[in-house]
């Protein structure tokens, strides 16, 4: 079922990742509250985890939610200008603030008092509560995807087989 409304054959995330049923059904229940369950925008949502599989190389989250983000109305253009960042031309205010945060976040670990203020005029508090936790949450996937070896779900040799954990 994961698998049918991620429209693959084999959600290699959702597959590798049951292997732990316990933790699995939790995370599931959490990660759905973030997306596509969360209070922010759609839109604001794939930009933010775009930029996360961005600064952390993961080839699963980019391709994975580039077709999501494509699914919500990111055209091909704004999708490979979240690649250069919030310094690109043609992001809304908001946008720019979104990037910002993700970027402070990843490279530095926090963010700062200006940024806050830069962020907190487009997002209500519980929001920026959720843009942390996203964040968080999309940084956690990447570096479990990496160490666990999960290839993209869109690689045919790996779409017949199942995915190794060494």
């Amino acid at each position: 079922m994961l698998s049918r409304g991620a429209r693959v054959p084999d959600a290699h995330l959702f597959s590798t990742l049951g292997r732990q049923r316990r933790l699995f059904r939790a995370w599931l229940l959490f990660a759905a509250r973030l997306m596509p369950g969360g209070s922010l925008r759609r839109r604001d949502t794939e930009l933010v985890i775009l930029r996360v599989a961005h600064l952390r190389r993961c080839r699963y989250e980019l391709e994975h939610h580039t077709r999501i983000a494509r699914r919500v109305g990111l055209d091909a253009a704004t999708v490979e200008r979240v690649g250069v960042g919030p310094t690109a031309d043609g992001w809304s205010p908001r946008e720019h603030a979104l990037l910002c945060a993700v970027d402070a976040l990843l490279i530095k670990r926090d963010i700062d008092d200006d940024s806050w203020q830069l962020i907190g005029t487009h997002l209500r508090e519980p929001q920026l509560v959720e843009l942390c936790l996203l964040v968080g949450h999309y940084d956690m996937l990447a570096l479990t995807a990496a160490a666990l070896r999960i290839a993209p779900d869109f690689d045919e040799p790996a779409a017949r087989s199942p995915q190794p954990i060494p």
